[in-house]
């Protein structure tokens, strides 16, 4: 690790910590699995919870897997591939019945809903339970655009900086982030500079360092340091929030707290 990393904190508290100390709430409307992925479970839970809180009022009703689960992805990434498969088993065989019930997971961080969406159907091209599960996980626009349409997204009329993470522009498509973030009453400019520089682990390691600082200092962290301060700064990567809290003076927040910034305040958890 290079010296002039920090490492991230660890929360005091997790998520889902804190979502098996809720008070039970009343049943909803459609349920959905919200995927409590490894970076925001543990480093960033105030995501998760606002998405609960955002989830919640937009209508549905909000489970999460029963034990911690995780997709693989820096397994993958390093070439681990039995070990990420064995993971990825391990989901399909906790969430057998919701996959096959049609339950929609909702991820939060781009990287776990790419694994979900390609090196899932890579890794099992011939599971039917791999295809479902591929076709029912979402980010959180994608759901809101798909599932919600004619729900009334709260206004937060701000100017807004937003980097979309890799995996969301190249696997994902980045279409439903932007009419989300329209239809929230955002004036956002989609940076179209390329990757922030931090990919995963890449960016600590002291080998990679000044490479990942130098992608990010193409057009990420000078457009987050020229920014007013009153502009939000979007981010829905780990990776792309830590890039630019490491390189500036400056926070990122993900679009499920932009969204829970404008709910009123009755709704929040």
């Amino acid at each position: 690790m290079h010296p002039r990393r920090r490492v991230p904190a660890f929360a005091t508290r997790t998520f889902r910590d804190w979502f098996g100390a809720r008070s039970a709430r009343p049943p909803g409307g459609e349920r959905v699995i919200l995927w409590p992925d490894t970076f925001n479970n543990f480093f960033s839970p105030h995501v998760l919870q606002a998405a609960v809180e955002v989830l919640e009022s937009a209508g549905f009703t909000v489970d999460i897997p029963p034990r911690p689960l995780c997709c693989g992805r820096p397994l993958y990434d390093y070439g681990f591939l039995d070990r990420a498969k064995k993971q990825l088993r391990q989901i399909m065989d906790e969430l057998r019945s919701d996959i096959r019930a049609g339950v929609p997971v909702v991820g939060l961080e781009p990287s776990c809903v790419a694994v979900f969406r390609d090196e899932l159907l890579n890794l099992f091209p011939h599971d039917e339970d791999a295809r479902r599960l591929s076709q029912q996980t979402v980010v959180l626009s994608e759901l809101l655009e798909q599932r919600a349409p004619y729900w009334t997204l709260p206004q937060l009329p701000r100017e807004a900086i937003v980097q979309g993470h890799c995996h969301h522009k190249a696997v994902l498509g980045f279409d439903s982030e932007t009419s989300v973030l329209d239809r929230l009453g955002i004036d956002a400019t989609v940076l179209d500079e390329g990757c922030c520089g931090m990919a995963g682990s890449f960016g600590f390691e002291a080998e990679h360092y000044d490479v990942s600082v130098a992608v990010g200092e193409q057009g990420l962290l000078p457009a987050v340091r020229a920014a007013a301060a009153d502009t939000l700064i979007v981010a829905d990567g780990f990776s792309c929030r830590e890039q630019i809290t490491q390189c500036t003076t400056r926070r990122a927040i993900h679009l499920a707290e932009a969204i829970r910034m404008a709910l009123p305040k009755e709704n929040h958890s």
